[in-house]
C-alpha cells in the first residue's frame, strides 16, 4: 500500500517517519534511509544512499526506455 503525508520540520531540522513506512521498510532504531536532492524534489529510500541511487536509476531507465518506444508509435511516424 503506498501512503502520501505531509510530515514537519523541527526547528533542528529533524522529521520523522510514520510507523507505518518503518514497519513497511524493516527500519528499525538506526535503521538508514538514502536521501538524494533532485533540485525541486527529495527522493528518500530505505537502505542507504547505494539503494537511493539504484531506485532513481531503475526509475530514469524505465522513463528511457518509455521514451524510445513512444518513438515506435506510428501516430508519430509523420511528426
Amino acid at each position: 500500500m503506498n501512503e502520501s503525508m505531509d510530515a514537519k520540520v523541527s526547528h533542528r531540522g529533524q522529521t520523522s517517519l510514520p510507523a507505518s513506512l518503518r514497519r513497511r521498510w524493516g527500519l528499525t532504531d538506526g535503521g538508514v534511509v538514502g536521501v538524494i536532492d533532485l533540485g525541486d524534489a527529495a527522493l528518500v529510500v530505505p537502505g542507504g544512499l547505494d539503494a537511493a541511487r539504484r531506485e532513481l536509476r531503475a526509475a530514469l531507465q524505465d522513463r528511457y526506455e518509455d521514451g524510445l518506444n513512444a518513438l515506435d508509435d506510428p501516430d508519430l511516424a509523420d511528426q
